[in-house]
């Protein structure tokens, strides 16, 4: 058997492919950003075809890279972007629309009135799908699509319009018309029971939804079908996780109480609680967090932040602080402190532990003494202190006080980011050997599917720490300055536009 392993990692700036040999080591990589769409205040567009152009190229970008061909490669693992919307047509594959980002809030008004008709109001559905009504999760988008896309609902409904989040759009080009997602990206779109892994008919009535549109769903580990187009043409499709699934999946979090924080465009806190659901009483999600082809699936608990590294790129982006986004750490480095202020980047609302639609961004405590410095520095921190929330709600709906964290994703090259990060928590970060678990996690999925591995287990051995921050803040000073974060939290709640 081959022994080499493709992940495609499909985010919400970049596409990359990172090809792992047996060890869960990776050998090479390739990467392309494609264009963010910014068309109204609210609104996150992609550009689906971009995406699967730039999945092309990275794909064989990767396997220049490693001197290898398809017959090397044992199967391909996918990750992606979750609760992103594409809609395409089932004869042409040609998108109907742009896709709508997971940062998008165009359904709030959707949302709004689907929790209004309701005693329940916002967790209308949270008993059957484990997520509250909110603009974050695919089903409003793709309710909004099916009401403001000319024809659209008519043409779903007549079963020539197919709906997928990434992942499905993914595998539907690479093997010509396979139409499939798994069970942890199909657990995000607020249209999945929980307990029966299977589309529910209570919430595709309530957002009027044809079920014919839909993909099939399966396990997170499983032969899918072969790759019929790009560079890996031959080889089996193997492997499919939402990116924070996979994060925690290659991250070895395999039993109860183990958990992790993805540290990217957004940030993301998954806490393994077993083969049965918790619900959540603290703001945070109940969600699937894998399925190994038939075994059990497994549950978790999460708490998402919308806005980490992202705000990282806004600072470069429209505020011209920086050139490249690594430069914030030096920037942020040139004061000893955020000077008093704090940024809470709610540009897209508050996701856990509020949910609420309306809040938006804000800066507080400025004075003439702030500068770029004390800017960059409280954008990094801002990160930080919104993990801290997450993880004290985990903490109160698990019973599990968590002694360590887990960390990966690009933002743990920070290493100011990593200390003001313990010093918050009061518990040690670990950094991993590996620290893109997110694409090893996919890898993980379908080496697991196509006997490269025999069983979980066999993964931990692949698991090294290769730095590990002590927190070395005083009590006091971390409830002051915890403190003073929830103040300029509160700053963004109901925000009306004069």
């Amino acid at each position: 058997m081959p022994p080499y392993i493709a992940s495609i990692d499909q985010g919400t700036t970049s596409t990359r492919c990172i090809i792992f040999d047996q060890t869960g080591t990776p050998i090479a990589s390739d990467q392309r950003e494609h264009t963010q769409m910014f068309p109204q205040p609210g609104w996150v567009e992609h550009n689906p075809m971009e995406i699967w152009s730039r999945t092309q190229e990275v794909v064989a970008g990767a396997l220049i890279n490693a001197h290898l061909g398809a017959k090397d490669i044992a199967a391909i693992g996918i990750t992606n972007q979750r609760e992103t919307v594409v809609v395409w047509e089932k004869a042409t594959g040609k998108p109907i629309c742009n896709a709508i980002v997971w940062q998008d809030t165009r359904s709030a008004d959707i949302c709004a009135m689907l929790a209004k008709a309701s005693k329940l109001g916002q967790d209308r559905l949270r008993s059957r799908v484990g997520l509250p009504l909110s603009t974050y999760f695919s089903g409003p988008k793709l309710k909004w699509v099916l009401d403001n896309v000319p024809n659209a609902r008519t043409r779903a409904v007549n079963g020539e319009l197919l709906f997928g989040t990434v992942d499905s759009w993914l595998i539907w080009n690479l093997t010509g018309g396979v139409h499939v997602t798994d069970v942890t990206n199909a657990s995000r779109t607020m249209l999945m029971n929980l307990k029966t892994l299977e589309w529910d008919e209570v919430a595709l009535k309530m957002m009027d939804i044809p079920r014919v549109m839909l993909p099939v769903i399966k396990s997170s580990a499983e032969v899918y079908g072969t790759a019929k187009t790009s560079a890996l043409a031959g080889v089996p499709i193997a492997g499919d996780l939402g990116d924070q699934q996979a994060a925690l999946f290659g991250q070895t979090c395999f039993s109860p109480g183990e958990a992790k924080n993805t540290y990217g465009t957004g940030c993301f806190m998954l806490m393994n609680t077993g083969t049965k659901p918790i619900a959540s009483t603290h703001g945070l999600l109940t969600t699937l967090g894998y399925k190994i082809g038939r075994q059990p699936a497994v549950y978790a608990l999460e708490g998402g932040i919308a806005i980490a590294g992202a705000l990282v790129q806004w600072l470069r982006d429209n505020l011209g602080l920086i050139v490249h986004s690594g430069d914030v750490e030096v920037l942020a480095a040139s004061v000893s402190d955020s000077g008093g202020m704090f940024i809470v980047p709610a540009f897209s609302g508050l996701y856990a532990p509020y949910w609420k639609n309306d809040a938006r961004g804000v800066m507080t405590g400025l004075t003439r003494f702030i500068n770029k410095g004390h800017i960059a520095r409280a954008a990094l921190e801002a990160t930080a202190y919104q993990t801290r929330e997450v993880l004290d709600a985990m903490n109160a709906d698990s019973g599990v006080k968590l002694t360590a964290l887990k960390v990966d994703g690009g933002m743990v090259r920070n290493e100011l980011l990593m200390q003001f990060q313990a010093d918050i928590l009061g518990v040690p970060v670990i950094r991993p050997t590996v620290s893109e678990t997110t694409a090893l996690g996919a890898a993980y999925a379908a080496g697991l599917a196509t006997g490269v591995w025999s069983q979980t287990e066999d993964l931990r051995v692949n698991w090294g720490s290769d730095k590990e921050w002590l927190p070395n803040l005083s009590k006091v000073d971390r409830a002051s300055l915890y403190k003073g974060w929830k103040k300029a939290v509160t700053r963004t709640f109901k925000w009306v536009t004069p």
